[in-house]
């Protein structure tokens, strides 16, 4: 039981803390719990420059470590208002993240702030555990990439996992240079764009996209009146192409749709339709309005092209309904493995401080076996 005096926490043995820390956001709350605590952006205050830095801007590992002792101060004593020294965490962490970032941020964890364990769990795998099954494909389309890795039977189908840099970031990026060529004089920052995409752009259906790009006449919606300080219109075609960096192929002819497509083709024959059958959005980007019915239309269509019909012969693909919000399901599903015993997947003080490593699954020194 959580009990608070004076702004402290006092917390049970068993209390543990988990942490998501993502390119743009990071949630944080305890395990067992449905939710989060908070949702906060990953960026702290610069004590020499007085300016916001995003902590995944770090120059070199003497700066990512600087970075990540203020944030990391930040989210123990003010928003989880609980003393680390010999605490629990659990840190979230994606395919992509450098190993880098891990080993710096094990470091400040264990010899800054004297945490008690860490265990650091994959957020594909861990998600799929917030449906209780054992077979899934995790698309996490966050704000820099959108990954995919298939989970069948409870392991990682790594040699079909998919990274695109189709996600937030493009779709901000869109925004600005569109409002750009309407409004030159005006200049707007990151949250402001941000703000407009959740606020008034849409993901528009395959059909009304393929008949604007073929010019047929469509007129877009309207346009809507940004409040602010500065109040300016933001134009209609603006708000129904935002998302449309997301489908438009690039030069390898690649989109999230391929993403998934691809991923199944790699997978061996009898993987295929039961992880067609079980598929799991996760992300910010994925709670656009129309976003889920663009992805089923957009495979729909794939799977029936000439490039994909003769070999995939999957034809359904259905899509499960997370317990929660997408934004933080991956979250959850560290929320959920904190509860459990795993001492072998923990990281205790006594041995980081002895050999001064994280454990890497693609290291031979932690995966060769002793005869």
């Amino acid at each position: 039981m959580l009990r608070s005096y004076e702004g402290i926490r006092y917390v049970s043995d068993k209390q543990v803390v988990v942490f998501d820390i993502g390119s743009a956001y990071t949630k944080f709350g305890y395990a067992g719990e449905s939710n989060p605590r908070g949702i906060i952006r990953t960026e702290v205050m610069c004590t020499e420059s007085r300016k916001i830095r995003q902590v995944f801007s770090y120059k070199n590992t003497e700066d990512l470590y600087q970075l990540l002792v203020e944030f990391l101060h930040f989210l123990f004593f003010r928003y989880t208002v609980i003393s680390p020294k010999d605490v629990r965490v659990v840190v979230l962490e994606s395919l992509l993240t450098p190993t880098q970032f891990r080993e710096t941020l094990a470091k400040v964890l264990f010899r800054h702030f004297e945490i008690g364990s860490l265990m650091i769990l994959p957020s594909h795998l861990v998600t799929i555990s917030t449906l209780g099954v054992e077979t899934a494909i995790i698309l996490d389309v966050g704000y820099e990439d959108a990954t995919l890795i298939p989970v069948f039977e409870g392991i990682p189908v790594l040699k079909a996992w998919q990274a695109l840099p189709l996600a937030s970031q493009a779709v901000h990026n869109c925004i600005k240079k569109e409002i750009k060529e309407a409004i030159p004089d005006l200049e707007l920052s990151e949250r402001i764009i941000e703000d407009i995409k959740v606020r008034s752009c849409f993901v528009t259906t395959k059909d009304r996209s393929t008949k604007l790009r073929d010019g047929s006449g469509h007129s877009p919606p309207s346009a809507v009146k940004y409040p602010g300080v500065k109040s300016f219109e933001i134009p209609g075609h603006v708000r129904e192409n935002a998302f449309e960096i997301l489908w438009e192929r690039d030069n390898d002819n690649l989109t999230i749709p391929t993403m998934i497509l691809d991923a199944i083709v790699k997978c061996p024959m009898d993987m295929r339709r039961p992880l067609a059958q079980n598929i799991l959005l996760v992300g910010g980007t994925v709670m656009a309005k129309g976003f889920l019915s663009r992805l089923k239309s957009e495979l729909i269509h794939l799977v029936n092209s000439d490039f994909y019909s003769d070999i995939l012969k999957v034809r359904t693909f259905k899509f499960h309904t997370a317990p929660c919000h997408a934004n933080y399901t991956t979250w959850l599903g560290g929320a959920i493995f904190g509860i459990a015993d795993l001492p072998a997947r923990c990281i205790s003080k006594e041995k980081y401080l002895i050999t001064s490593r994280v454990p890497d699954w693609s290291s031979l020194l932690d995966n060769r076996k002793f005869i």
